[in-house]
């Protein structure tokens, strides 16, 4: 809103005051990540202070006697907390992003579509303990649908409206290529549902420790906001004499010179990233060990998905599994002990699935399980940012 408001006044910043620097994307998402940081510690104590007062303790139980009694300590601890994060990320946006930017309305309405999908879940699981059903949450089949249908008019909005002009926007481009590879709609949309439905149920699984999704998910949104940046932004932008004398306009792109996908306008997207990281930096203020507020899936499934969401607009669905290693071991975690389970008849490759669960039942201590994780994010992080220069 701040933003539209400075557009507004666009001639009188300009020619009255000779303030430029509002319209700088880089700016701005350091603005966002602030803004959401302040919004979410400031709205923090009293969104845990309602949930608790509306009884929305969680009770953690998992299929290991051991691993029931290493959390117990964390029985009633309220849940949800992931509207902490909803918050932050929804004021910074509002006040600093473009909101005519397509990309920006499309990453509002997956986080809300999946906020609200992921809230559902948290409330029926919470009902359940109350009152005692048999069921426990939405089947993971009913979660798909919703995140597939999701995907699915995401991808058609992207394809045919948003990239019918950008070339670039059509193709899947590998992280040590050069060049993309042309996409026709119906792989185009299955590989945006694979992205977002699987970035999503990745960080879902994740979240199952003081600080461990918030942390990974922080550090993710970093890259994807340099992502954003290098996608849409120019190097260089202005005029140039050639050798007749002539001064000829130019623009150069950092995707150009980086050998990377050309997205216009993908820039503002980068401020959406900007403010999940302030607002992940701001609900670790009240989700590190010992941990006031769980986050619950109304926060890890938006979170999830809207780093998929920014792997699509940008291209990088290929180069996600790489800034996003944590994500992936522990989803490849879950399938291969489910997997080998159902085969082998009732073994375990793990002692417990995700794989954090392992590690804490094998003599590591919680904050050590998070803080290691964090630093493998980090150097997945790291590689990721130097496959750039590899092209």
């Amino acid at each position: 809103m701040l933003y539209m408001l400075m557009r507004h006044y666009r001639d009188f910043l300009h020619d009255k005051l000779h303030f430029w620097a509002w319209e700088e994307v880089s700016l701005r998402a350091v603005l966002a990540v602030l803004t959401s940081l302040l919004v979410s510690i400031w709205w923090g104590p009293k969104i845990i202070r309602w949930l608790i007062r509306k009884k929305v303790g969680d009770v953690p139980e998992f299929d290991h006697a051991e691993l029931n009694e290493l959390t117990r300590h964390k029985k009633n601890t309220p849940t949800m907390g992931g509207l902490i994060i909803l918050a932050g990320v929804f004021t910074a946006t509002l006040l600093w992003a473009d909101l005519g930017n397509l990309f920006v309305r499309k990453g509002l309405f997956l986080i809300t579509w999946l906020g609200v999908l992921g809230g559902i879940d948290d409330w029926l699981k919470l009902t359940a303990k109350i009152k005692h059903r048999s069921r426990d949450g939405l089947y993971t089949w009913e979660k798909l649908i919703f995140q597939i249908a999701l995907a699915v008019l995401l991808a058609s909005f992207l394809y045919m409206v948003d990239f019918k002009e950008i070339d670039d926007g059509r193709c899947l481009w590998l992280p040590f290529c050069k060049y993309g590879f042309k996409l026709g709609l119906l792989s185009f949309t299955l590989m945006t549902i694979i992205v977002i439905t699987g970035a999503s149920n990745a960080v879902n699984l994740t979240d199952g420790m003081d600080g461990l999704a918030t942390g990974c998910v922080g550090i993710v949104s970093l890259v994807f906001v340099f992502l954003c940046y290098l996608a849409s932004e120019s190097l260089f932008t202005g005029y140039i004499q050639v050798p007749a004398g002539e001064l000829v306009w130019v623009e150069r792109s950092w995707a150009k010179f980086l050998l990377l996908p050309r997205i216009p306008g993908a820039g503002e997207l980068g401020i959406l990233c900007a403010a999940m990281l302030g607002a992940c930096l701001g609900f670790l203020w009240f989700n590190c060990h010992p941990a006031q507020v769980f986050m619950g899936d109304v926060g890890s499934l938006p979170m999830g998905g809207l780093i998929g969401y920014a792997a699509v607009v940008t291209r990088n669905e290929l180069l996600l599994p790489i800034v996003g290693g944590v994500f992936v071991i522990e989803a490849i975690s879950v399938i291969l002990q489910v997997s080998y389970f159902r085969y082998s008849g009732g073994k375990r490759i793990f002692q417990c699935a995700p794989i954090h669960h392992h590690f804490h039942l094998k003599g590591w201590s919680e904050p050590q399980v998070v803080v290691r994780f964090w630093l493998f994010g980090l150097a997945c992080a790291a590689l990721a940012m130097a496959t750039l220069k590899l092209r």
